[in-house]
C-alpha cells in the first residue's frame, strides 16, 4: 500500500534535510552527489555519478532503503551487497519511524550505507 500524500510530503521533507546535510560540496556535485527518490511505500537513498565512460551520463549507486509496512506500522530498513540485492540490515531491521531510519543511516555504525 502506498503512502498517503501526507506522509509521502513528510517523508519528503525529512529526507530532503537529511540528503541537504550529507551532500558533499558545490564544487564535487558534478563528480559525486547524493539524492533521493519516494515510491508507493519505499523511501531510496543513492549516489549520482557521471558513467566511467560516457560522460554525459549518470550512474545511480544506491545508498539505503525503507519500505514502510503499513500493517505493522514500522519501516523495514535496507542495505545493498556488492550482488546489488537488498538484504534487511540486521543491527536494527525495523524502526518506527523515519527519522529513526535516517539517524541510522546517518551513523552507519557498520558501514553498511557509505562503506
Amino acid at each position: 500500500m502506498t503512502l498517503s500524500e501526507f506522509e509521502i510530503k513528510r517523508c519528503e521533507k525529512l529526507v530532503s534535510e537529511f540528503i541537504s546535510k550529507r551532500r558533499p560540496p558545490l564544487h564535487i556535485r558534478a563528480k559525486l552527489d547524493l539524492a533521493f527518490r519516494i515510491r508507493a511505500q519505499n523511501i531510496e537513498i543513492f549516489e549520482v555519478r557521471p558513467h566511467w565512460k560516457e560522460k554525459d551520463k549518470t550512474v545511480e549507486q544506491s545508498v539505503a532503503k525503507a519500505t514502510y509496512n503499513r500493517t505493522k506500522g514500522n519501516w523495514k530498513i535496507l542495505w545493498q551487497r556488492a550482488d546489488l540485492k537488498w538484504r534487511s540490515y540486521q543491527p536494527s531491521p525495523n524502526v518506527a519511524s523515519v527519522e529513526e531510519f535516517l539517524n541510522i543511516v546517518d551513523r552507519d555504525e557498520h558501514g553498511c550505507f557509505f562503506g
